[in-house]
């Protein structure tokens, strides 16, 4: 049974929409995209089994057990690297082959296992998530009113479900009826959207009477409903029950994974399960990203490939010729290879063929130009990378408590090439916190407390700002003693405060101010048990702060039910608090499109009032033209004054509605909601557009949202570093110049270049009606004011050099077209900053690919909230902010901070570090690689291209995992240039990753030059020390094993000891992996030497018996690899005496004790 009832009726507290009654069902139902049936209690119908819907067992693997392995194989050798070796590993187990087949199988199978075995852990959790969710327990009626507990995978469409309190939906449910009379829900989105506010969801009246288990054994109805789509928080439907019809929407849908609160049980029927839920349909995957050096990092490999196939093919023309000439005249010229009784491989008469062959095994022997280990290893560093991001201190916000997190490890190098950053304003440079501060009431502005924006204008105009009351926390009551801060109200006016508004001039549109307050929102009355104190959940900041400041005010809201606002308020005429009690008819609500919203409610008198709120460029259109009331000029003056202090204002408005009129706009309204169509939306919006007009204007609100503590030495500190900041908003372009004024993104002695289409001549044409010419004309004033904007940046007008550029909403949909877009860039980028005001959703988007594709370099978008999602998908690195909008931003983001001030670290210090490291990386990879394949080329040429390899088989197969990759990992890992003190004293630094110095084709080709000429050094000192004189006491020469040894010990030193000078950081760890790795060598040569000659074969005893004793190997070997060192050491002298780059010249400053010059400036003088 359903748990009883607490103290008689429970009532809800919120109401939207007012119910509908029974209707006959619209035409469209059934139509595209709106087809959907559910025969509710009666899952396992014949009409129900019809439809064939899926089960509730949700799978998010990547893999099954049938399609692991071949789909794992599949993605790893879709690299062109591993493709290469498979074919090569194929072919070793041919004749072909210049080594054994094993020694070739091997690193390939550890690297791909590595791969695939990381691949199978994570999908292994996947997995193991999965079984858990599914075997959730879930109450579900099984007949005659009783219900069962069974799994959520077994639920199925139409099946009634029982959900109590903190329980989980398992599926899409529509909300039957509750713990509430009512049939209200309280829900939590988290896991959906991130937000932690509660909704609120209401079930149908009718359906309100089904709340225990017996209830159900007559419940009989048909739901007809949209498809299955991602749109979280909209549906279309209609209930038929009873032999009526009833509209149903969002305000019934219960979402799966999101959990019940505040609510002691509800009923539901189940209407989508599995992958067809809304949260499933929403699970795509984020688009894929690439960082620029990975991308590099292929056309590398690719010109490798090219390398080894004309080396491959080189060779074996000449192996050709020469084969065809070694029985010239009956004299066989390589007679060890027995020309005159040869296979196909060495036969003078099939030259060609020979030729052919010998393309394959060359292709196999030079294949170790190629890094094998490259990208496992490039893999496993970004990883360790992004563990450090995420195990920073500095990066961890006590207050939140949310450490740094870099959700994806694939971009990490990508924060240290950031030319251009695209900055949300609210909840992203500032705390999205909202105070009421100031207000304007009839033409009277109201409110003493200071704004920050307006304490930075002495730093921008010099003239100090006298204080009235700085902060309203600050001053005392008539005791002496202080007031206790109140989240959101930092407003004093002793003119208002305490019911002093009785003597203000117009105390009437005051009194209508203040109610409008406290009635027209969304909020939830929340009542400590405990303490009896009265807090409110709101859908947002604002409307928080707007219900606290009329209970501060003196109308405090204490109650809601579905048909119902409560208001404690003061009486004017009795002096004194009353409780009013305030019939709530409608809610027409906020959205980005409406930017208002309104309630209708019927007061204690029968009047029947609707109260508006909204932004100023919606509502003073609607306003009525008979001026009653004459301030709205004074208040648009104050409203343009408060965006000038950088606050936020709405404007509050009302109108009284007669019975006539409202019964009309009502019946309309109710059809509108049953319509099962894609455009309700749109009918709805048509039809309040009718009730929302003639308004009378009460005055506006000014709320502030303050700065994240550093963002203003935040921004400055990554201006100095080069770095292009954009800040992407939709407030009024007044507040937007003087937030970014606050936060240093503006200074004064920048030009600024104003791109707006609230023009004079503009409005006139509007106020024609014509829409063509309209459009015309304001595409011909935006074209004008770019190209004039980038005749000023090319003529330097300003003497400084530095220009702002700021455009309005209405602008940028022209400036973003095709036939000007390209202008527009041209245009911001040369500009020093660009502000964007009054920005959509998809203008966010769209102007961050324009900046993407447009300049060719690394974007960063930054956010905190779900219309910044697109913004932060679109560019290559997106930073969600864990604020007060909610998750959805950090849930979207490639890297996820607190605050905004952290980005200084992140790309400056983590940024810096991880470009730095992993194109020094990639760099020494390709370096290792061509010594060691370009010396077995050298060998081989030696021998006439005969295919022999220089080295031992098992020599050559574990070169790329054992005798090389540890010093370049750990470099990847743990080496830095500067302390992260020193890399935030000079953010100059930063500009060699965005340059992309350290990994341009110039000293890429560097590095492979390097390989080249070290090859040289070792093949040709080695063989001529070798050659003329006897290797050991017994007088013997050193043959292929001693030199393939002695080479290979050679090689092992040089590209250790080439990456121990490369290190600009050590540690004990990078100690261990240089010097442990030369010593494995000696180590693992003598052991695989002890083996049986079988096995060890060309190696068996070669150190302990040949090497070891005789001085020329050890001269040898310490003589080749000081040399192959000088070409590095002389070139790096070179450079850094007279071509030295940017952190070689802080070096040698810090060196000196100096300081540089450079940054004291502040990097000429940036700001006022």
């Amino acid at each position: 049974m359903a748990p009883g009832r607490r103290g008689g009726i429970k009532f809800s507290k919120l109401y939207s929409f007012v119910r509908g009654n029974a209707d006959e069902q619209r035409p469209e139902v059934g139509g595209p995209g709106f087809s959907r049936v559910v025969y509710c209690k009666e899952p396992e119908g014949f009409e129900a089994r019809m439809y064939n819907y899926p089960n509730n067992y949700v799978r998010t693997t990547k893999y099954t057990v049938m399609t692991f392995l071949p789909k794992s194989l599949f993605e790893q050798f879709r690299r062109v690297a591993n493709f290469f070796f498979l074919i090569t590993g194929t072919l070793a187990w041919t004749k072909f082959a210049p080594y054994t087949a094993v020694s070739a199988a091997i690193p390939l199978i550890v690297v791909i296992s590595a791969a695939i075995i990381k691949e199978g852990i994570e999908d292994w959790r996947r997995y193991q998530q999965d079984v858990k969710i599914n075997n959730r327990m879930v109450k579900v009626h099984v007949g005659n009113g009783n219900f069962k507990s069974t799994e959520w995978k077994n639920l199925k469409v139409g099946d009634i479900v029982m959900i109590k309190k903190d329980e989980f939906f398992p599926a899409d449910l529509l909300l039957l009826s509750s713990g509430y009379e009512d049939a209200i829900c309280y829900v939590e989105t988290m896991n959906l959207d991130g937000e932690t506010n509660l909704k609120l969801k209401q079930g149908l009246e009718v359906t309100s009477e089904f709340n225990t288990d017996d209830s159900f054994q007559q419940f009989r109805a048909i739901v007809c409903c949209e498809d299955p789509n991602a749109h979280l928080f909209s549906f279309v439907g209609t209930m038929e029950l009873e032999g009526g019809q009833y509209p149903l929407s969002a305000k019934q849908l219960l979402l799966r994974d999101s959990k019940l609160r505040n609510t002691d049980y509800v009923f539901g029927a189940v209407i989508f399960t599995g992958h067809d839920t809304k949260v499933m349909q929403n699970s795509t995957a984020p688009p894929s990203k690439r960082s620029n050096l990975e991308r590099k990092m292929d056309r590398i490999i690719y010109l490798l490939f090219l390398i080894v196939f004309s080396l491959a093919s080189v060779g074996s023309i000449f192996f050709g010729i020469w084969t065809k000439d070694d029985l010239a005249n009956g004299k066989m010229k390589r007679w060890y290879l027995r020309p005159d009784n040869s296979t196909i491989y060495f036969d003078p008469k099939r030259a060609p063929l020979a030729a052919l062959c010998h393309v394959l095994t060359t292709l196999m022997l030079y294949g170790y130009f190629i890094p094998i280990s490259l990208y496992v290893s490039v893999e496993i560093v970004k990883v360790l990378q992004s563990m450090f991001i995420n195990q920073d201190i500095h990066m961890y916000c006590e207050e939140a408590d949310r450490p740094a997190h870099a959700r994806t490890s694939n971009l990490s190098e990508e924060l240290g090439q950031v030319d251009t950053i695209l900055s949300d304003k609210t909840g992203t440079l500032t705390c999205n916190l909202m105070e009421f501060v100031k207000c304007s009431i009839a033409g009277r502005a109201y409110g003493d407390s200071v704004t920050e924006v307006e304490r930075a204008i002495p730093r921008r105009k010099g003239p100090p700002l006298h204080q009235t009351q700085p902060n309203a926390y600050d001053h005392l009551d008539n005791s002496g003693e202080v007031k206790p801060v109140i989240k959101g109200f930092n407003f004093y006016d002793e003119r208002i405060m305490n019911g002093n508004w009785v003597h203000e001039p117009r105390p009437d549109v005051i009194h209508l101010f203040l109610r409008l307050l406290a009635l027209c929102h969304t909020a939830i009355p929340d009542v400590d048990e405990n303490t009896g104190k009265l807090s409110y959940e709101a859908e947002s900041p604002d409307e928080s702060a707007f219900v606290v400041s009329a209970r501060e005010l003196g109308f405090e809201f204490y109650n809601r039910t579905q048909t119902t606002i409560s208001v404690r308020e003061f009486d004017p005429l009795s002096g004194e608090i009353v409780r009013r009690v305030y019939q709530l008819l409608n809610i027409l609500e906020f959205n980005s499109t409406r930017k208002r919203m309104s309630v209708i409610v019927r007061q204690e008198d029968g009047k029947l009032i609707l109260l508006s709120k909204g932004g100023d460029s919606v509502m003073f259109e609607r306003l009525t033209k008979k001026k009653s009331w004459d301030f709205e000029d004074a208040t648009k003056d104050h409203v343009n004054k408060y965006a000038d202090a950088g606050l936020r204002t709405l404007i509050l408005a009302y109108r009284e509605l007669d019975e006539e009129e409202y019964e009309n706009f009502n019946q309309r309204f109710n059809e509108a909601k049953k319509a099962i169509t894609a455009d309700r939306d749109d009918l709805i919006e048509e039809i309040t557009e009718t009730i929302e007009k003639d308004l009378v204007l009460l005055g506006a609100t000014a709320v502030e949202d303050k700065l994240q503590n550093g963002v203003p030495e935040c921004i400055d500190k990554l201006a100095q570093a080069g770095i292009k900041i954009w800040m992407i908003t939709g407030d009024k372009m007044e507040t937007a110049i003087n937030i970014g004024f606050a936060c240093c993104l503006l200074t004064q002695k920048m030009q600024q270049i104003v791109i707006s289409l609230e023009t004079p001549e503009i409005q006139g044409i509007e106020k024609s009606g014509d829409k063509l010419a309209v459009s015309q004309a304001s595409a011909n004033s935006v074209l004008h004011q770019i190209r004039e904007g980038c005749e000023m940046v090319d003529s330097k007008e300003n003497p400084e050099g530095r220009f702002a550029l700021i455009i309005d909403g209405k602008s940028l949909t022209y400036a973003l077209g095709a036939d000007m877009k390209d202008t527009f860039l041209k245009l911001a980028l040369g500009c020093t900053s660009v502000i964007c005001c009054r920005s959509s959703p998809k203008q966010k988007a769209l102007v961050t690919r324009m900046v993407k594709l447009g300049t060719r370099k690394t974007t960063l978008a930054i956010g905190d909230g779900a219309n910044d999602v697109s913004m932060i998908q679109e560019a290559d690195i997106g930073i969600g902010i864990s604020g007060v909008e909610g998750m959805q931003a950090v849930m979207s983001s490639d890297v996820a901070i607190a605050q905004f001030c952290y980005l200084e670290r992140l790309l400056l210090v983590h940024g810096h570090w991880c470009y730095r490291r992993i194109s020094t990386m990639i760099c020494y990879f390709f370096y290792k690689n061509i010594i060691f394949g370009f010396s077995l080329f050298l060998y081989e040429m030696n021998t006439s291209f005969s295919g022999q390899p220089a080295y031992n088989d098992w020599f050559l197969s574990l070169y790329n995992v054992f005798f090389s990759s540890l010093p370049v990992v750990a470099l990847g890992v743990f080496d830095q240039d500067f302390s992260p003190e020193m890399c935030l004293k000079y953010p100059l630094l930063y500009q060699e990753g965005v340059q992309n110095i350290l990994f341009s084709w110039i000293r890429i080709l560097g590095w492979m030059f390097n390989g080249f000429s070290s090859a040289i050094m070792i093949y040709f000192l080695s063989t001529k020390a070798l050659e003329p004189q006897a290797f050991n006491a017994q007088g013997h020469t050193a043959g292929r094993d001693i030199l393939g040894a002695t080479m290979y010990t050679s090689v092992v030193w040089a590209i250790n000891l080439q990456m121990a000078i490369s290190f600009s950081y050590y540690n004990v760890i990078q100690r261990i992996c240089i010097w442990g790795t030369i010593a494995f060598w000696y180590f693992f040569v003598v052991v695989y030497g002890s083996l049986n000659p079988v096995r060890s074969t060309t190696a068996y005893k070669i150190f302990i018996e040949a090497l070891a004793p005789s001085p020329a190997f050890w001269l040898v070997t310490l003589f080749v690899s000081i040399t192959t060192l000088i070409p590095y050491f002389t070139f790096s002298a070179i450079k850094m005496k007279f071509f030295p780059m940017y952190h070689q010249v802080i070096q040698r400053q810090i060196s000196k004790g100096g300081r540089l010059a450079d940054t004291e400036n502040r990097n000429r003088d940036r700001g006022s």
